[in-house]
């Protein structure tokens, strides 16, 4: 890594308890806030800043790595739509964004940062119970991965 003070390559060089799975040019966490259940970082493993940083296989890569985790979220969650987030203004690491968004949101037809909320971080083993979960329906069959 090679991102400094970078608080992303800080969490790509460590799995942690919020690490779900690694992927072809990335690794996937469980968000700590679980307001919206299922909400999922997929970090770049290296440090870049913008997708023209990449090389055609990195984004090759980041995308298959999007969509597979997509995937299984979809797999797990069974939202009404999938959001899908790339800013970096104030992580300026690439990672995406993946929401479920499920029926009952508070705010369906907004963004996620619109609605004030007091973090819902999981129990330990409520936490582990979702990881496993994800990572279960990664490996299904009929689980799409390019290889």
């Amino acid at each position: 890594m090679s991102g400094g003070d970078c608080a992303m390559c800080g969490k790509v060089a460590a799995r942690g308890d919020l690490w779900i799975a690694d992927l072809l040019g990335s690794r996937a966490y469980l968000n700590e806030d679980q307001y919206y259940p299922g909400w999922v970082f997929v970090v770049l493993d290296r440090h870049a800043t913008e997708l023209w940083e990449l090389t055609a296989e990195e984004r090759r890569a980041m995308i298959e790595d999007v969509h597979v985790m997509a995937q299984a979220l979809a797999r797990v969650f069974r939202p009404v739509k999938m959001n899908y987030e790339l800013l970096g203004n104030q992580v300026p690491h690439i990672h995406w964004h993946l929401v479920p968004r499920l029926a009952g949101d508070p705010d369906p037809g907004g963004p996620v940062w619109r609605t004030t909320h007091a973090a819902r971080p999981l129990a330990p083993a409520e936490r582990a119970a979702r990881i496993a979960a994800i990572r279960q329906a990664l490996s299904e069959p009929g689980q799409e991965r390019a290889g």
